[in-house]
């Protein structure tokens, strides 16, 4: 039973609404699958919500690129006063209008929504009337008050998850939702840009300064690995084990993710 408490409020409440308006509309119009476009539609809506966040973190993963030569030259520098590293490099990130942090910023946001949409889909997963019950009696107006709902989506119950469904062609969602996951890890991480040769000479002056320089680079390496293949691998086994709608709802954000950084790119590269 969905409680008023203040996540419910703020986050639950709101996208249950959202989710039911959409599918009436969807009904309205007649199209097969309503409960699965409405889905669509609100992925749609919450990208458009965190589009900012989105832009944010393409520019600061942009900077973060160019400053890559001037860290490494400051990590050379300061090899022997980890405090005095710290302290140049915050002044850096300061003159340049960076915050770090802010790139993670986009996935952590995207959590309380994922949440949300979970409960939401976890209500429709209840069986019989009193699922709908639970829904109609959050809901904020009676005109959005159903009386059944089909969760059938190209062949799929998007109320289903793949464990549990019993079908092979279920596996085929957390296999796409993790390579989805990946190709925006992989379009959406900082490239570093390639330091001049004179910048090189400075960096690496000796065997010592290129091995301090090197292990600098180890840490970055390892988070980059982190993002490309573990945090795929996560998101692929959360979609086997979670409803196939959430599946539905992580894939398309992803896609939208990835053609906006493309279509980002190009522009900036005119």
């Amino acid at each position: 039973m969905l409680q008023p408490n203040i996540f419910n409020t703020v986050f639950v409440f709101p996208i249950l609404n959202l989710l039911v308006a959409l599918y009436h509309v969807f009904l309205f119009i007649r199209i097969p699958g309503a409960f699965g476009f409405s889905i669509i539609a609100l992925t749609m809506i919450v990208r458009g919500l965190f589009n900012p966040f989105f832009k944010q973190q393409m520019e600061t993963a942009r900077k973060m690129a160019e400053l890559k030569p001037h860290l490494d030259k400051l990590s050379v520098k300061h090899k022997n006063d980890q405090k005095q590293l710290q302290a140049e490099q915050l002044k850096l990130y300061q003159r340049e209008g960076i915050n770090p942090a802010s790139g993670c910023l986009f996935m952590i946001i995207q959590i309380p929504i994922f949440i949300a949409l979970y409960q939401t889909l976890s209500l429709f997963l209840v069986n019989g009337h009193k699922a709908i019950a639970e829904i109609n009696h959050v809901l904020y107006t009676p005109m959005l008050k159903i009386v059944s709902f089909d969760s059938w989506f190209f062949g799929l119950n998007l109320t289903t998850s793949p464990k549990q469904s019993g079908h092979w062609y279920y596996l085929l969602i957390p296999l796409l939702t993790a390579f989805l996951q990946y190709l925006q890890a992989q379009a959406t991480l900082p490239q570093a840009t390639k330091a001049t040769p004179a910048e090189d000479k400075k960096i690496v002056k000796s065997t010592d300064d290129k091995k301090t320089s090197t292990g600098g680079e180890d840490f970055q390496k390892a988070m980059n690995t982190q993002m490309k293949y573990l945090f795929p691998v996560m998101i692929g086994w959360f979609a086997y084990s979670l409803p196939v709608g959430l599946s539905l709802y992580w894939n398309i954000f992803s896609l939208f993710s990835i053609v906006q950084y493309q279509q980002t790119k190009k522009a900036k590269a005119k």
